[in-house]
């Protein structure tokens, strides 16, 4: 990736394209010019077009509202305005308390490459992103959440896919992406558990295969969420799953793709959200730590707990 200085602009040579009015469209400019594969390109995008929300004051769409949300038509020369410095540094802060920081990072990166590029050309004047610094990789000791917030987040209004991974999340203690990986053949309606198998150099104490062990209300969920399908992933998107998708991760029933930890960590939060009286919302880590603490009170046998140990 090509880094950009602050050293000053140089006069334009007559040859330069005239700068664009919206900042979609230098987006374009920028990403076309840029030497990017066809992946990279859409990241860029992607990054890039989270940011038109923040440069108008504006939060972005969060959990399933972020897919498919229109961005605010937005000035390129917005970037010049004096206040939106101040408004990306606000918005790094915010987004950094719903994602982890190499997103944000990857984020950041996106938008200061193109700021330069677009300087270079000079279609902006100035650097809204001098002040911006990466986010530190440690992420923040955050708490167990409390008996009383997890009751609350079993009372809202999720969807039966959400409310059943939470509660197989609390019930068993296990790290999220291990619940993300069951398949509907791995479970065991009748026993209310799931067989796991174990990676090898996954840590001592751990067995070579282990179950995850859960309350009856949490098999009722699963049994509706399953639906009598008896092999595929359990948890999936609402949409078919891409081309590039394994057949491990594709339901052979629907055509829906296992649900990613990124997806479901966004919808917790967001879920979780109006909740949280910071206003920040909580992570799917929080929820296990309080299902871990719930498990000693009850007195869970060392063995079964040690497996349910591996990081969410």
């Amino acid at each position: 990736m090509v880094l950009y200085t602050d050293a000053p602009v140089r006069p334009a040579p007559l040859w330069l394209p005239s700068a664009p009015v919206e900042y979609a469209v230098a987006v374009d400019h920028y990403l076309a010019g840029a030497g990017l594969g066809a992946a990279s390109r859409r990241v860029y995008r992607i990054s890039l077009t989270s940011w038109t929300w923040p440069l108008v004051g504006r939060r972005p769409p969060q959990g399933p509202r972020r897919r498919g949300a229109a961005p605010p038509v937005v000035p390129l020369a917005l970037l010049d305005d004096i206040g939106t410095a101040a408004r990306l540094a606000a918005a790094v802060a915010d987004r950094a308390t719903v994602t982890d920081a190499r997103t944000v990072n990857r984020e950041l990166s996106a938008l200061r490459s193109a700021v330069g590029w677009w300087r270079d050309l000079q279609w902006i004047s100035t650097d809204p992103t001098a002040g911006l610094r990466h986010l530190a990789r440690t992420p923040a000791v955050l708490p167990a959440l409390t008996q009383g917030q997890v009751a609350s987040l079993f009372g809202t209004a999720a969807s039966l896919r959400e409310q059943a991974f939470w509660r197989v999340l609390y019930d068993c203690g296990a790290g999220a992406q291990d619940v993300l990986a069951l398949d509907a053949g791995q479970i065991d309606l009748a026993g209310n558990r799931a067989r796991i198998e174990v990676p090898r150099g996954a840590g001592p104490g751990l067995a070579a295969a282990g179950w995850l062990q859960w309350r009856s209300q949490t098999t009722e969920m699963l049994r509706w969420l399953v639906a009598g399908r008896a092999y595929g992933p359990v948890f999936l998107t609402d949409r078919r799953a891409p081309a590039r998708a394994g057949a491990a991760d594709r339901c052979p029933v629907t055509g829906r793709a296992r649900m990613s930890y990124r997806r479901a960590a966004e919808i917790f939060t967001a879920s979780s959200r109006p909740l949280d009286p910071a206003g920040r919302g909580w992570t799917l880590h929080q929820l296990r730590l309080a299902g871990l603490a719930a498990r000693a009170g009850l007195g869970v046998p060392e063995a079964r707990r040690d497996r349910c140990e591996p990081g969410a």
